[in-house]
């Protein structure tokens, strides 16, 4: 019988709160009434944050698969929230734009987050919130910067 791998380091913890957060926040998405998927609201949210984007960067930013993303921004097009155009600089990709009627949906989802992670928040002290947040932030960095620093000596 194989070694069970150690679950209780960064990478496994870190997957598991974000699964977790996911599936709170994906929960309270589905009872806020928005007339939105979890996946489309997600979509909202890292369009908002990208501004004008080009629709495979959204799905790299995403994770998910270019025709998955395509799916949802079909739906949030039809309904009037997002509209894509073609990238003046190359005329096979498109950009996503957020619509005005995106605003008033996007400010909803804003209110679902703290619901979401209330309970989280709650089994921590306000400076240990902070303190996590900060640290997480860091990591992000540091793992963005070790990926540029991969590409350069790839390229190089």
């Amino acid at each position: 019988m194989p070694p069970s791998p150690e679950t209780e380091t960064f990478g496994f913890l870190v997957t598991d709160v974000a699964r977790l957060m996911r599936q709170e926040f994906d929960r309270h998405i589905g009872e806020a009434g928005l007339g939105l998927t979890p996946g489309e609201a997600r979509t909202l949210s890292y369009a908002a944050r990208a501004g004008t984007v080009r629709q495979s960067a959204l799905a790299e930013r995403m994770g998910v698969e270019a025709m998955t993303l395509s799916g949802y921004l079909d739906r949030l097009e039809a309904r009037g929230l997002v509209h894509r155009t073609v990238d003046p600089a190359d005329r096979r990709a498109k950009l996503v734009h957020l619509t005005e009627a995106a605003r008033e949906v996007l400010a909803r989802i804003r209110e679902i987050g703290p619901r979401a992670r209330m309970h989280v928040e709650a089994a921590m002290t306000p400076a240990e919130w902070e303190t996590l947040q900060t640290l997480l932030k860091r990591a992000r960095k540091a793992l963005c910067e070790g990926r540029e620093d991969n590409r350069k000596s790839s390229a190089a």
